[in-house]
């Protein structure tokens, strides 16, 4: 192909659309949405942040000055976690709306993350919230389509395709310029918002996190642009298939209907029927039934607390537990919460893998559907996806097991194992013992893990691309003018 062709046409293809009224429209119509989407979901984003660290404060200073009192007290006292939101999320909302933002954490007990937005919300969230990467996902495949069905298909109805194809131009040259003029057209809406969000990420550096948003996002507008690139090559390619453009128009809404919203629910159907996953019910009464089997530590007479009673009375020498050299009812405690965690991520990886196996249907149509796969990107840039909620409920189940553990070690270790009289007061230890405990601290997931995760989907829009070029290339003499 000859660089001067591709770009002459393009040319003609920028020139001949700019000049309508309507594209101008357009232009300044899609410019206002993309930039109002990107600053009102700025703003949402540092208002979500601001009352994260307003509340994570007033948590950690209630625990701070906690009185002094027994440490298994402390432990049911328990700790609040908050999700903060990515510094990119506010490019892409993803799934955080829809899922919870803060935890409480507490011996014995994996409580749930609750607290979304969409549980404060009407149900119109269901239909979606106006973000930047929702209107370059749906809506400008639209505007590219409204642009371009009929490049090529206009030009064989009008008589002009057959003059222009007897200049020695080839149908490579004459889709890929066109491709490119489409293609241009579309970095007048796309610059401005991206121009602005590289902006407010360079603002939004936090110390925490340090320049790995900004190379995300640079990474992430990349892709968009290959997104584009790969919606307008095909909406060319359809024109030039097309003998008229009703037809390329009809063509082209069918294929942008199939995979924005049809391909989407079938693969969310057939991954759910697939792979059943449990209810709220189900799962706890599961995790219930395994622990009573395993052993109830409330329970004196429970096998397995009895034979571990008998190990230590054993082991020491002695015919009673308030012989023994430390506090046993720490032991005992420390033990259970030992085997309920057990239980519990046991359970939890079953029913992770369940949902992975799910989410990998849907992901699989991204071989079929550019749509899935620059959305599945999106989130897992921004960390909006379900993996960035699911690692931080791992690092919260972590920290809660620490934080119970380390309570059940201040009593083995300082609670005498005599009990107090009735008119005695009961065991306290010194607030200073979890004033120093370590503050809760999310990490996001690294750009390596996200990547890793995601490689299917950059293979899929690989395969899109190449394999439209190959079509390309490959359908050339089957084109009639």
């Amino acid at each position: 192909m000859r660089f001067w062709i591709l770009k002459i046409l393009a040319k003609q293809v920028w020139q001949n659309t700019i000049k309508s009224r309507s594209t101008k429209v357009l232009i300044v119509l899609f410019n206002a949405l993309l930039l109002f989407s990107v600053f009102t979901g700025y703003f949402t984003m540092k208002n979500h942040h601001e009352n994260t660290e307003h509340y994570h404060t007033k948590v950690r200073e209630g625990w701070e000055k906690s009185p002094d009192k027994h440490p298994h007290r402390m432990a049911h006292y328990g700790y609040v976690a908050f999700r903060e939101n990515y510094p990119l999320s506010f490019f892409d909302f993803g799934m955080d709306s829809f899922l919870g933002n803060a935890v409480f954490l507490e011996a014995h007990r994996q409580n749930t993350v609750n607290f979304s937005e969409a549980s404060f919300s009407s149900g119109l969230l269901r239909f979606g919230e106006l973000s930047c990467a929702l209107i370059l996902q749906l809506l400008i495949p639209l505007l590219l389509i409204f642009w371009g069905f009929d490049l090529i298909a206009k030009e064989r109805e009008n008589g002009t395709l057959k003059i222009l194809l007897t200049q020695a131009i080839s149908w490579q040259e004459l889709i890929w310029g066109k491709t490119l003029g489409l293609f241009t057209l579309s970095l007048t809406v796309l610059l401005p918002a991206f121009l602005l969000s590289t902006l407010l990420i360079g603002l939004n550096m936090e110390s925490h996190t340090g320049v790995e948003p900004l190379a995300r996002w640079v990474f992430l507008a990349f892709l968009y642009l290959i997104y584009i690139l790969i919606i307008s090559l095909l909406v060319i390619f359809i024109s030039a298939k097309s003998q008229s453009s009703k037809s390329a128009l009809t063509q082209l809404i069918g294929c942008w209907l199939v995979f924005t919203l049809v391909l989407p629910k079938i693969s969310q159907v057939v991954g759910q029927n697939l792979y059943h996953s449990p209810s709220k019910i189900e799962f706890d009464t599961a995790i219930e039934a395994e622990l009573i089997k395993l052993g109830d530590s409330h329970n004196p007479n429970d096998p397995h607390f009895s034979a571990l009673k008998d190990s230590l009375l054993k082991a020491y020498g002695v015919d009673s537990t308030h012989k023994l050299p430390f506090n046993y009812g720490g032991v005992v405690m420390q033990e259970g919460e030992r085997l309920s965690a057990e239980v519990y991520n046991r359970h939890q990886k079953q029913l992770v893998r369940t949902y992975e196996s799910q989410q990998d249907i849907v992901k699989k149509t991204a071989i079929i559907n550019p749509f899935i796969a620059i959305k599945n990107i999106s989130m897992a840039l921004s960390g909006t996806d379900y993996a960035n909620y699911q690692d931080f409920q791992k690092q919260t189940e972590a920290y809660r097991y620490q934080l119970a553990q380390h309570m059940n070690q201040l009593q083995i270790k300082l609670i005498s194992n005599q009990k107090r009289k009735p008119t005695e007061k009961n065991y306290s230890i010194s607030q200073k013992y979890w004033a120093s405990f370590p503050d809760f601290e999310y990490r996001f997931l690294s750009l390596e893990t996200v990547l890793k995760s995601e490689v299917y989907s950059f293979l899929a829009m690989a395969v899109w691309l190449w394999g439209l070029g190959f079509l390309v290339k490959n359908q050339e003499r089957k084109f009639k003018a």
